[in-house]
Order: structure tokens, then C-alpha cells, then sequence
């Protein structure tokens, strides 16, 4: 899923996040400078479904306009647990490896 908050924002003419950030105090949603910068700047990993309602309210949209399937990513990451599992590595592909901890001595024998 792709949060598409700043182009629908952009679409209404809002383009500061004080500026929606207002606009959700108005329909009842006090959200916090923090929390709406990182919602303005980065995909959430969770909405609760009352604030979405809230977003959609203030945006004029629906929620399928603010939340964009990716279908392709999903492929990747599928692609990328099959190649993990068929080689029997870490899904990063880059194999573990153990650090030892801050010059400690090795035990007694």
C-alpha cells in the first residue's frame, strides 16, 4: 500500500501540513505536529479507520484515493521469500554473521 496523503492534499489546494492539520481540528481531529509530519512525510503503518474517515471527510475522497494498492511490491517480496527459502539464507540475501562483543576476552579453557 502507497499513502497518497500530499497529492490529495495538493489536489484541494493544501500544501502545508499545519494547513490540513487545521482543517482536521475543524471536522474534530486533533492530531499532533509530530504525528501529522510523519503522516504528511512518510506511509503509516496503521490509520485508525475513524481518522481515515475523518481525511477523507476534509480531502473530499474516498479511502481507495488515499490508500493505493501496489500490487507489483507485493510480487517482489513473495519473489524474495521463494529465493530466500530455495537457497536457505536471510531474506536480504546477505548471510548472518555473528559480532563479538566489545573486545571481550574468550573463556577459560
Amino acid at each position: 500500500m502507497r499513502w497518497n496523503l500530499r497529492l490529495k492534499a495538493a489536489e484541494r489546494g493544501i500544501w502545508k501540513s499545519t494547513e490540513m492539520r487545521r482543517l482536521l481540528a475543524e471536522h474534530g481531529l486533533e492530531i499532533s505536529a509530530g504525528k501529522m509530519s510523519a503522516l504528511w512525510t512518510t506511509t503509516p503503518t496503521s490509520v485508525r479507520l475513524d481518522d481515515l474517515d475523518v481525511f477523507c471527510a476534509v480531502l473530499d475522497c474516498t479511502p481507495a484515493e488515499l490508500l493505493l494498492h501496489e500490487p507489483q511490491q507485493v510480487k517482489t517480496r513473495r519473489d524474495e521469500l521463494k529465493r530466500a527459502a530455495n537457497a536457505d539464507i536471510a531474506p536480504t540475501g546477505s548471510p548472518v554473521v555473528p559480532r563479538l562483543g566489545r573486545n571481550r576476552s574468550l573463556p577459560p579453557a
